[in-house]
C-alpha cells in the first residue's frame, strides 16, 4: 500500500465531510454511514496498521507518541490534510481548531480512550481546543484537518 492508495480508500469519507458543517451532526453522520466493526471502519483500522508496519505512517516521533501527516490538503481531498497519530497513555501538546478537526478513533487496547471516547468518529467544530489525550492503553487517531490547519500553542 502507498499514500495513494490510503488517499483511494479515504474517498467516500471525504465525500461526506465535503458536503457537510464541521460539527456534530458530522460526528453522527459519520458514525451511521461508517460505523466500527463495520467493513469499510474495518479495512481503513488494518490499512493504519499495515502502513505503519511498512514505515510510511507515523514514522515520526518516539515510543507513545509516534504520528505524521500522510497527505496535504489538495482539491482530490477537499482540501482536506490527513493526519495520523498513534499515542499510548498520554496527554498531547494543546492545539486549536481553526477550521475544525473530524477524528477517526482506531484503539488498538480495546479499552483506550481518546479525549474520553472509545472506537468511532469524533467532530471538533472550527475554533475549539484541546489536549489530545489518550488513556487506557494505545490508540490511533486518524484526523482530518479543513485547509490542513492547526495551531499548536506551547501551553
Amino acid at each position: 500500500m502507498n499514500t495513494q492508495e490510503f488517499q483511494s480508500l479515504l474517498e467516500p469519507i471525504i465525500n461526506v465531510v465535503e458536503g457537510e458543517a464541521i460539527d456534530q451532526a458530522l460526528a453522527r453522520i459519520l458514525n451511521e454511514r461508517f460505523p466500527p466493526g463495520e467493513k469499510f471502519f474495518d479495512t481503513i483500522e488494518n490499512a493504519c496498521h499495515q502502513a505503519i508496519s511498512e514505515g510510511w505512517m507515523c514514522a515520526q516521533g518516539s515510543e507513545g507518541r509516534r504520528f505524521g501527516r500522510i497527505i496535504e490538503p489538495s482539491e482530490d481531498t477537499a482540501m482536506l490534510s490527513v493526519d495520523v497519530v498513534d499515542l499510548t497513555n498520554i496527554v498531547g501538546p494543546h492545539h486549536k481548531h481553526p477550521t475544525g478537526e473530524v477524528c477517526m478513533i482506531m484503539p488498538t487496547t480495546e479499552e483506550a480512550e481518546f479525549d474520553g471516547m472509545g472506537r468511532g468518529w469524533c467532530v471538533y467544530e472550527p475554533g475549539s481546543d484541546h489536549c489530545p489525550t489518550v488513556t487506557n492503553g494505545e490508540a490511533l487517531v486518524l484526523y482530518m484537518l479543513p485547509q490542513g490547519r492547526i495551531e499548536f500553542t506551547g501551553k
